[in-house]
Formats: C-alpha cells, sequence, structure tokens
C-alpha cells in the first residue's frame, strides 16, 4: 500500500521510518506539490487543497492530532478537496488524555488550594492564612464529554471533586453528573466553579466562551480553555475579571497566535498562558493508532476516531 504524509513542522523522515516499522508492507512517502502518484492512506495536518483533490482511490485520510478545524475549514472553502466517501479520521487520545489530565488538574489543585493567591501574597511580603475552600462545593464543569474530556473529567473525580459535563447529546460517564442541550446549558452552568473547555470547533461553537455564559457560572468561577481560541471572546473574559465574576484563567489556545506581545493577556495577573502545547502530538502513539486503523482499514473494518463530516468531529 502506499501512505503520503504532509505536516508543516514535523519531522517527516521520523514519521516515514516509525510507520514502515509498523507497517513493513507500506510505501510511505513525504508528499510534495509535484505528487500525483497513487495514495490509498493520507496523513495530514494543515494539507494543501492540492494534495487530496482528485484522490479518489484514498481510503482513509487521518489527521494529525484532535482537532480538525483546518481541514474542515479548507472543505467549506474547496468542497471537492475530499473525495466523496473517503473517511476522516482524528487522534481521539494517542497520549494526548494524559496531558490534559495533568494541565487541568495542575490549575484545578492551585486554585483550590488557593496556591495563585498565596503567590500574590508573597509579593506584597504577607503572611496571612485564608480560608480552606469546601471540595463539595468546587464543582467541576466540562464542556464537551468526548474522548478528551471524559478522560480530564475521570482524573478530576479522582481527587474528589463534583464533575459535571455537557454536550450536544445525551452522555452517559462513570460518576458525572450529565447535561446536554440548549435546554440544560443554564442549569449545568449556574453549579459549576471551574469550567473546563474542552468542545470541539465547530460553527456553532465560536464564541461560546462569551460575557453571557460566564456571567452564569459559580459567583468566582475560574476558566481553562483547552480546545480552540475561537471559542473564547477574549475581550469578554476581560470584562468578567475585571467585574468579579470570573476569577481567574489558564489558556492554551488564542483567536491569533502566537498572541501578540502587546495582548493584555500577557500583563493580566489572574490569567496564565501556556503556548497551545496543553497536549501535544506524540508521535508513537499516534503512529501505534494510525498503523493499527490501516490495517483494521485492510481488513473491511471502521476504526475509531471517524469524523461526522455534518457535526465537524
Amino acid at each position: 500500500m502506499d501512505i503520503i504524509f504532509y505536516h508543516p513542522s514535523f519531522n517527516a523522515e521520523k514519521w516515514i521510518t516509525g510507520l514502515q516499522q509498523r507497517l513493513p508492507q507500506a510505501r510511505v512517502r513525504a508528499w510534495t506539490p509535484d505528487d500525483r502518484a497513487h495514495a490509498d492512506y493520507a496523513l495530514v495536518r494543515q494539507p494543501p487543497v492540492a494534495m487530496l483533490q482528485g484522490r479518489r482511490e484514498l481510503k482513509g485520510v487521518f489527521a494529525l492530532g484532535a482537532g480538525v478545524d483546518d481541514i474542515l475549514g479548507q472543505l467549506r472553502e474547496h468542497p471537492q478537496m475530499l473525495a466523496e466517501g473517503v473517511p476522516l479520521f482524528r487522534l481521539e487520545d494517542t497520549g494526548m488524555g494524559r496531558q490534559m489530565q495533568e494541565y487541568a488538574v495542575w490549575h484545578v489543585l492551585g486554585w483550590f488550594r488557593r496556591f495563585n493567591d498565596y503567590r500574590q501574597q508573597k509579593s506584597q511580603a504577607l503572611w496571612q492564612p485564608l480560608r480552606n475552600l469546601s471540595r463539595e462545593d468546587f464543582t467541576i464543569g466540562i464542556l464537551g464529554a468526548g474522548v478528551l474530556g471524559r478522560s480530564v473529567a475521570e482524573s478530576l473525580r479522582f481527587w474528589g471533586f463534583p464533575v459535571r459535563c455537557w454536550s450536544r447529546s445525551p452522555k452517559t460517564l462513570p460518576d458525572v453528573a450529565s447535561f446536554h442541550g440548549q435546554a440544560q446549558l443554564g442549569a449545568f452552568l449556574s453549579g459549576t466553579k471551574v469550567l473546563i473547555n474542552l468542545l470541539p470547533n465547530t460553527p456553532q461553537t465560536v464564541g461560546i466562551l462569551n460575557r453571557a455564559l460566564l456571567s452564569q457560572l459559580q459567583p468566582e468561577a475560574c476558566l481553562i480553555n483547552l480546545a480552540r481560541g475561537a471559542h473564547l471572546v477574549e475581550e469578554d473574559l476581560l470584562a468578567a475579571l475585571a467585574a468579579g465574576e470570573i476569577k481567574a484563567a489558564a489558556l492554551d489556545v488564542f483567536a491569533r497566535e502566537p498572541l501578540a506581545q502587546d495582548h493584555p493577556f500577557w500583563t493580566h495577573p489572574d490569567i496564565a498562558i501556556t503556548p497551545h502545547n496543553a497536549a501535544v502530538t506524540l508521535p508513537g502513539e499516534a503512529m501505534d493508532y494510525i498503523a493499527e486503523a490501516i490495517r483494521q482499514r485492510e481488513a473491511g473494518e471502521m476504526p475509531a476516531g471517524q469524523v461526522d463530516l455534518s457535526r465537524g468531529y
């Protein structure tokens, strides 16, 4: 079989070698703009339209990340880029779940134990024990109940926090209160102290983290955005922080990346920033999944991780 690979920043040779070790029968090559030779599978991130357009022979396209908004955005502009019937797959976990857990647990515990407050007191040379917060009242609400959302929920339940999730359609997670649909969004928000966003980036979720939504959380709630910068109305977060509706935020993704040096987020004392690396693609785990998925496709099966193009995830 023939596999083509394109990623704007990954080391192509490392991936080619790793995939050939896992799939000895495969011929793997880095795609170049003049490459129109046969391909059974394509591994891509931000692929040029010409890479996929007209390739009706493809048995599968694998997005090299959990998000597929880059490909779906191109499809909206170039509907013929992906031939009808060619399945698109995304990396559902492949090591990203554990990284998301680490990020969420670090910030939740910091806010719960008031380490950020003590850090500010340190800058004032202020020795002042603060009131302990009640774990029972420190409810974690997760927007999105997919693979990564479930993983983060599980890790926070381990620490004894009440955890709830909200999703487009009903989901059942062990020991997690589940809300779904627009009708239940308000009830979900009203009891949430820390809101963690892990929603897919779709036209329906753009700007969902706005002032109206943030104002429905518990007083002095905290926000973690691990999904996409397009979800957050940045000026609304600043306004909510100024009004005391939001106490703190941890942001890994932004509307424009890299974040401009003069952006007010940089100097805000209650906003933590990381450069879109809360969870990165781990080559070994990703290649293991892709190799197994290709073996399943060759056996006539449909692997996990197929994207519903109509929903956008």
